[in-house]
């Protein structure tokens, strides 16, 4: 059979464009309509619109020029082809949604308007990222700083965003300002939702003086593999058997639960894991076409 070379996937296409449409219907019908800030070149086109009354589907595109091609240098072609496509389509749907009433009315209410601002950009950037897009401008920048300058991707957005969110306060008022954080809250964890497709997993370190009794405990119990790992106390220097086992968060309060009868005294720790491939998390999981 014969590999498709095309940069261009179908169905990543015509989903960065429903991500595109979901971004642009919330930039245009709560921040613009509210006078919402946002971080970012958004939030630089929204400063632009307030002070100069140019329209930020024009000055989308003209802003991100530059990180294109600082971008094409550093990032592959089909992330940079993926990013330049998005921020067309995503200037040309501002453009559209702002010549139609397609509006959601919240009675002056603001507190919704910015949950609902929040939830459109991150549900939309969240599709956008998940299937090879991004959101340009900043995130290239923050890419480069990363790989040239060893400055962390989340630091360099941060940065950016706060640079952006202060000069907003040229054209909105503290009120409105923190609205504008409850919609960056709810961005962020819309975004997070969104990638991972509701993915959520956790993992337990367990040193305990009882580990074998409780790693059998673990296995016949909460039925998850369980993995001993070698460990040393740095203080005393004795040979310890550590506990690593990946569980659902469902799970959690059960495992306290048997390490409190088997071992009160043991150390646990909680964490946070991005993905798990393997027996009893991806086993016999059929792949989908678009989620």
């Amino acid at each position: 059979m014969k590999k498709n070379n095309s940069i261009f996937d179908p169905v990543s296409i015509l989903m960065v464009t429903v991500g595109t449409a979901i971004y642009a219907f919330g930039f245009v019908e709560f921040n613009m309509a509210h006078q919402l800030a946002e971080g970012g070149v958004s939030g630089i086109t929204l400063i632009i619109h307030a002070l100069l009354g140019i329209n930020p589907a024009f000055t989308r595109v003209i802003l991100n020029i530059p990180p294109f091609i600082l971008g094409y240098k550093y990032l592959g072609k089909k992330s940079i082809a993926y990013t330049i496509y998005s921020t067309i389509v995503m200037s040309i749907f501002i453009y559209y949604f702002q010549k139609f009433d397609l509006s959601i009315n919240v009675d002056g209410d603001f507190l919704v308007a910015g949950i609902l601002a929040g939830t459109f950009a991150g549900v939309g950037t969240g599709i956008i990222f998940r299937f090879g897009g991004t959101s340009g401008g900043s995130d290239i920048i923050a890419k480069v700083l990363e790989i040239k300058k060893g400055v962390q991707l989340g630091q360099a957005l941060l940065f950016i965003d706060i640079i952006v969110l202060v000069a907003s306060l040229s054209y909105i008022d503290v009120k409105h300002m923190m609205y504008t954080l409850i919609a960056s809250f709810v961005y962020s964890k819309a975004v997070e939702i969104i990638q991972n497709g509701g993915y959520a997993v956790r993992g337990m370190i367990i040193i305990s003086n009882k580990a074998e009794e409780a790693g059998i405990k673990l296995v016949n119990e909460i039925d998850r593999g369980a993995t001993f790992l070698n460990g040393e106390g740095v203080y005393s220097g004795t040979d310890k058997k550590v506990i690593y086992i990946v569980l659902s968060p469902e799970e959690i309060p059960r495992v306290k639960n048997l390490m409190l009868d088997v071992d009160p005294n043991a150390f646990i720790s909680v964490i946070n894991v991005h993905e798990v491939i393997g027996s009893g998390f991806t086993y016999n999981i059929r792949k989908k076409k678009l989620f």
